[in-house]
Order: C-alpha cells, then structure tokens, then sequence
C-alpha cells in the first residue's frame, strides 16, 4: 500500500519536533559567538558552524575569500560554507540552494538581554542576529535532517528523492554579499536550481528594493574663525548639497511601485564627518547617502539622477569642490518566471503549518537573494520570524526569534523540499 503524501509531512513534523530542543540550542551556540560587521572577522563563527555541523554528520566545505580581497572590502576575515546533499544521480531532480547570513550589525545600546547569550524569556530566543538571520542557519539544517531522515521510507514507498540540497552559509550580507553568495556564484562553486533565502514566516518575499550608497566629499578652504571670509566653509556647502537631495524625497514619494509591500524610492543620509575644530571654518566635510530603489527603477538612471543633483547644487556654491564616489549598487529583486512551484510549496505548506493564508510580497529591503537572480536562478525569501521587520528588532536592542515561529518555519522549509525533491 502506498504511503499517503499527508503520511510523509506529519513525519517530518514529528521529526522536527522531537529534535526541537536539539535545534534550539544549536542556534544558540551560533548567537554566542559574535559577527558583528563591521568590523566582520567572520571566519571564527563560520568554523565553529562547520564544527557543529559536523556533530551532526553534516560535512561542510570552507571556501575561505583571499585575504587581500576581504581586507580591501573593508572586513577582517570571511570564510563562506557550503553543505551538499545530493539524493539521487544528477539529473534526477532539482539542486535547491538555501542561504543564510551570519553577519550582523553591532549590537548597540539598550539590550535587556546580553546580545551574546542566546537567553530564552516567555517564548522568545534573544541576541544579535537571533531573527537575521542566525535562526535560518537552524531552520534550513534541520529542515534538510528531517529530509534525510525519511529517506528509507520514501525509497520503500517507491517515491525516493531526487537531486538535492546545499546549505550555504554567507557572512558580508551587511556589505552587499558580493564576497559571499556573490563570490561563490562567480567561483563556480554552486549554480542551483532553485534558491530559498533567510526572511520571515508569515510571508514569501518574490521581489525587494535595489539599493544605491555613495559617498560625497565636499572639499572648500579652512580658516580661522575669527577671519571666516578667508576660508571657504565646506560644511555650508554640504547643506546646500544635503538641501537639494533631501528635496528629491517631496518627488519620490510620487512614484509608485507597483510590487505589493513596496511603495516609494527614498534617500537617506546615514553619515556626515568634517571639520577639525569649533574655532575653524571646515575645509572638507563628507557624507554618505541611501537611496533605495523599488524594482521598476533603473540603477543608471537614478546614478545619473543623483550625481547631476549633486552637480548643480555644488554650482550654487562658489568656491567648493565636489567628489562622488559609489560605495555600493544592490540592483532589486525581481520574480523570476520559475520561481512559481518554490513559492507555491511555501505557500501551501505555510497555511497548512500556520493555520492562515502566507501572502507573496515584496520588501523594502535589499538582500543577497539579487545575486541569485542575477544569474537567472528563480528565488524566494522565507524563512523563521515575526511579520514584520520591526517585531523582530532587527538592527535593535533585544533582538528576538519567536521560538514557535522557528519550529513552525522549519516544517514548512521541510514539507517544501519534500515536495520539490520527491520523485513520482
């Protein structure tokens, strides 16, 4: 008699929730051990991962990034990790990739909990990267041990796997991922069928913002401040230059995208430094800026937007000197025709697990899963957290996972591989 579909998803979750403790407390050894970026000397929790892995017959491979590459990038150390698991003969099925980053934004002021410990209170796991997205390492290994685990009884079933998964765990997300999924892509180390990236359980995310840094350097002439008409005041022509960008927000929130979750392009200045003294006219003064970019906006064009902006303000400004240089170009994630029965495992399994509908959006974020669609690999975000960004705290103080969430979440990445790598 053939064993019901129904029969296979209750084994995994029985799977997933007898080994839940085990999963738990592996996410909290990965929290314990810091990868704050900057300044991202990240290779120490990229071995530690490969040796709790190991603990759990998982071998995975260390693609350390020459140090020259990370040094000039701006990191310290970055070690990226792949896992292959391949049920069936090349050919046989498709290789889905799952990737997650272990890097995080320092922890900052106002933590209840220590951002290292991994401490549990009412339900919720706490620490720097506990939701974003150290959770995903837990939820996409123990999403692929629940697989192998039903290995025998699919095989006697006569719907054994097919193809495969790898795990690939990245640490420069913070920095573009250019040095992590973006590195491994351009090495030829993996090129997978289908892509499923660390987010969130109440929504499957198909398309996000692209993301666009520069850094201006204004440069006028220091002066004493008793005699300020010898000096040109740099600081004065940054705001000229700040005015007219930050006017460009009143034009932005005019055009609309039309991805759900999604709504308007933005600048944001994230920094300024300049300036040597109180009693000095500032002769150089620089800034960094953020304009996000929703899917319909061409990266060009707005580059060019941007800098001509720059141009004509700093030309209402005699005396001053203007420099732009690009810092990052994160190009938007736009759903890939292919994508369809990723998603729509995610989504069915997702209501059946959560008792409620799991919407497709899009996200104001920007993420590494662009660099996938870069090379045509259909790809969809989904993984253990709250509903929104903000519940998680993310990039806040008392960062948290809802540890329900992550068992749930878990369900529904293994009920989709199932799905995805059974043969019929």
């Amino acid at each position: 008699m053939t064993t019901s579909r129904q029969a296979f998803y209750d084994a995994l979750d029985a799977w997933i929730d007898a080994h839940f403790d085990d999963e738990v407390r592996y996410l909290q050894a990965l929290v314990r051990v810091p990868t704050d970026t900057p300044p991202g000397n990240n290779a120490p929790h990229a071995a530690r991962t490969a040796e709790l892995l190991a603990e759990m017959g998982l071998h995975a491979e260390s693609h350390p990034v020459p140090q020259a590459q990370v040094r000039e990038y701006g990191l310290e150390s970055l070690t990226n990790l792949i896992v292959r698991r391949r049920f069936g003969p090349e050919g046989s099925g498709p290789m889905i990739a799952l990737n997650a980053h272990g890097d995080v934004v320092p922890p900052g002021e106002g933590w209840t909990h220590d951002p290292y410990g991994g401490e549990i209170a009412e339900g919720q796991l706490y620490g720097r990267a506990s939701a974003v997205s150290k959770s995903d390492f837990a939820s996409y290994t123990f999403a692929l041990r629940a697989l192998e685990s039903l290995q025998a009884s699919l095989h006697a079933a006569g719907t054994p796997l097919g193809g495969g998964v790898e795990l690939h765990f990245t640490y420069d997300e913070e920095f573009g991922g250019e040095l992590g999924p973006g590195w491994l892509l351009q090495q030829g180390l993996t090129k997978p069928d289908f892509l499923l990236a660390a987010g969130f359980s109440y929504q499957v995310v198909t398309a996000h913002n692209g993301c666009l840094q520069m850094e201006v350097t204004v440069h006028g002439k220091m002066a004493h401040a008793a005699i300020p008409d010898t000096g040109i005041d740099a600081l004065q022509g940054a705001v000229t230059l700040l005015n007219a960008l930050y006017a460009r927000n009143a034009v932005y929130r005019g055009i609309t995208s039309q991805v759900e979750g999604i709504q308007h392009p933005y600048l944001n200045v994230g920094r300024i430094e300049g300036g040597t003294n109180t009693n000095v006219v500032p002769g150089k003064v620089t800034f960094k800026l953020d304009r996000r970019m929703i899917p319909e906006e061409d990266p060009v064009v707005v580059e060019a937007e941007i800098r001509d902006t720059i141009a004509q303000a700093a030309a209402a400004f005699p005396g001053i000197t203007v420099d732009v240089r690009r810092l990052l170009l994160a190009r938007s994630l736009k759903p890939l025709p292919g994508n369809r029965p990723l998603v729509e495992a995610l989504q069915r399994h997702g209501e059946a697990v959560f008792g409620e509908t799991i919407p497709t959006s899009g996200t104001p974020l920007y993420t590494d899963v662009r660099l996938y669609g870069e090379h045509g690999i259909p790809a969809a975000i989904y993984g253990a957290g709250p509903r929104t960004v903000l519940e998680s705290h993310a990039k806040r103080a008392d960062e948290r996972v809802a540890l329900d969430d992550l068992r749930r979440a878990t369900k529904v990445v293994a009920r989709t591989l199932l799905d995805l790598l059974r043969t019929e």
